[in-house]
């Protein structure tokens, strides 16, 4: 089988801060990870690698120091590396890397052949959109299937795939053919450590680098800030909160301990009970 893995360099998301007079993410040193949705993809798809033979293919899009975490991603197991740069990328929304995406990746089949499945993350923990997994999805044409907790069952020869998917109120078993694309969430796997050779054959890797012009990207008017509709206004931390939590003691039973909360909270908020009668009354 033939898997690529989309994956990001993303900030430490535990270590942002907010500027305070310009209101913008400072970035300065900031240290950066591999979006952690996408490990879990990048786990799936090797875990596929290793059942029915062939190779993983790591892409992203970003600044040279991206190819940090495509070493990362090599370390783990992948067998191939590619990072899209140039400096027409800049200050994309989820539109254009897409479209950005979506032509490398088309370069990708080109160079080393087509590829059964694309895997992503459900989403970035820095944009948090969810939008460029169903975005590659519809400019490839390929089918989709989001927001995946457990692959089921893969068979290559009927070209099918199974998955379950996480959905509101239960989980979906879905069904598919492949080529397809497929964002996982998290927790479906367990991300591996990579073996020693791996981490000695990343060091060593060449990663291959494609500029828009390589990657055969002729409408750059869609990359960047040119083709990013998207405007943000403001990034701001929320304000604390005044008010301070409430405690409440614990009674020696659980409905006496319920009891005391339900107590609490209407002594707390006085016309929530009245509220909530008449909303039971007129039912």
């Amino acid at each position: 089988m033939k898997i690529l893995v989309c994956i990001k360099q993303v900030p430490d998301s535990a270590q942002i801060r907010v500027h305070p007079v310009t209101n913008t993410i400072m970035r300065q040193g900031v240290p950066t990870i591999i979006n952690p949705y996408d490990l879990f993809s990048l786990e799936e798809a090797l875990r596929l690698r290793d059942k029915f033979g062939g190779e993983v293919t790591v892409l992203t899009m970003g600044p040279p120091m991206a190819s940090e975490s495509l070493r990362k991603a090599l370390a783990i197991g992948a067998d191939r590396a590619v990072l899209l740069t140039d400096r027409f990328f800049a200050g994309s929304d989820t539109l254009a890397t897409t479209y950005a995406l979506a032509q490398a990746i088309r370069k990708v089949e080109q160079t080393f052949g087509k590829q059964d499945i694309v895997f992503t993350g459900k989403q970035t923990i820095d944009g948090d959109t969810a939008q460029v997994g169903p975005g590659i999805a519809k400019r490839l044409g390929l089918l989709q299937l989001t927001y995946v907790s457990k692959l089921v069952e893969c068979d290559p020869e009927k070209r099918e795939v199974v998955v379950e998917r996480r959905a509101e109120g239960g989980v979906q078993v879905l069904k598919t053919s492949m080529p397809c694309l497929i964002t996982m969430i998290e927790g479906s796997n367990e991300v591996r450590r990579g073996a020693f050779e791996d981490s000695l054959r990343a060091a060593r890797a060449e990663i291959v680098t494609w500029s828009a012009k390589d990657a055969e990207i002729e409408d750059l008017t869609k990359c960047g800030l040119k083709g990013s509709p998207t405007i943000v206004k403001k990034v701001f931390a929320p304000a604390p909160r005044s008010e301070k939590a409430a405690f409440v003691e614990p009674e020696k039973t659980a409905p006496d301990s319920a009891e005391a909360l339900i107590t609490a909270i209407f002594a707390r908020h006085p016309s929530l009970e009245s509220d909530l009668t008449k909303l039971a009354s007129g039912l």
